[in-house]
């Protein structure tokens, strides 16, 4: 495990100021608010800690309400909504300078066995066949804004091994494709060692940390368009659903396949399946975000 995957670990393992009352701490982001998905993998990790350990999440889903302050604290509050025989649901708000930031509905379900099929897996490389972020990055540093964006897009990936299977939205710039992509992803480091968060828990937020980094990237690149690191659009997150269907570990390669069906009104909505490389599906997708070209442009 190297440090920047033992120092996610810590960002995750919130602070418990009262009865179902947590505090989390923040990092320096590559853009200057608080990372989506790392809001919404606390707030998992909030509402986690007040159902029993038999009950992994299966669904969540959020609303980003305000940009975060990478400076300050986060206080997440939990509402024990339900506790019923098969089914748990908890809501959290986490808040910053007295306003809330972010909303989170989940829900918890003890195992059940029942009727199963899933979508097959699509094709992809093996992962160990395609470049690393660290191999990549550099040749693109002259397509960003900034000199530096390139180093910090790195930092910010360090805690995990996260692999492109085709050239990334800052890759092509100019060259609209079809409005598909695919990362393979794990963390950097095993996650054998004794954790904060109890697994399952733990690989869900992981995964939940990780899926708000590539999945507007299809809508990128229906128009072309290399992201806010090379400055032909700005954008944020607006919601986030997941719904978690079988077991994986984070520390595993997982297949992150993602599409955009639509973009309109300064908007676009981004679908993503997650699958194990054994081809379970584990987990669905789906965010809406701002997606707005400047008016230079």
């Amino acid at each position: 495990m190297n440090d920047a995957l033992r120092s996610l670990l810590d960002l995750l393992d919130l602070e418990r100021i009262e009865e179902d009352i947590f505090r989390g701490q923040s990092r320096a982001s590559v853009v200057p608010r608080v990372f989506g998905g790392q809001v919404a993998a606390q707030a998992l990790v909030a509402a986690g800690r007040t159902v029993p350990a038999d009950r992994p999440p299966h669904s969540l889903h959020a609303y980003f309400l305000r940009p975060g302050d990478p400076g300050a604290p986060i206080v997440y509050t939990v509402d024990r909504i339900r506790d019923g025989r098969s089914f748990t649901t908890r809501r959290v708000v986490a808040v910053q300078h007295g306003q809330p930031i972010f909303h989170l509905s989940a829900s918890f379900q003890v195992h059940e066995e029942g009727l199963e099929h899933q979508e097959p897996m699509p094709k992809a490389p093996d992962p160990l066949t395609l470049p690393t972020a660290a191999e990549m990055m550099p040749r693109y540093a002259d397509r960003f804004v900034e000199p530096g964006v390139a180093a910090r897009l790195l930092e910010a990936r360090q805690a995990v091994d996260l692999r492109y299977v085709d050239e990334p939205p800052f890759g092509s710039v100019g060259e609209p494709r079809e409005p598909r992509s695919q990362v393979w992803f794990r963390t950097n480091g095993m996650l054998d060692a004794p954790a904060p968060i109890a697994r399952p828990l733990l690989d869900i937020c992981l995964v939940t940390y990780v899926s708000d980094m590539t999945l507007l990237d299809s809508i990128l690149l229906a128009h072309g368009r290399g992201g806010w690191a090379v400055g032909d659009v700005v954008g944020a997150s607006l919601d986030h659903a997941m719904w978690f269907h079988r077991p994986f570990r984070a520390d595993d390669w997982l297949l992150y396949d993602q599409e955009s069906p639509t973009a309109q009104g300064g908007r676009g909505l981004g679908k993503g399946r997650i699958f194990t490389a054994d081809g379970r599906l584990a987990v669905s997708v789906i965010q809406e975000g701002v997606i707005r070209v400047p008016r230079e442009d």
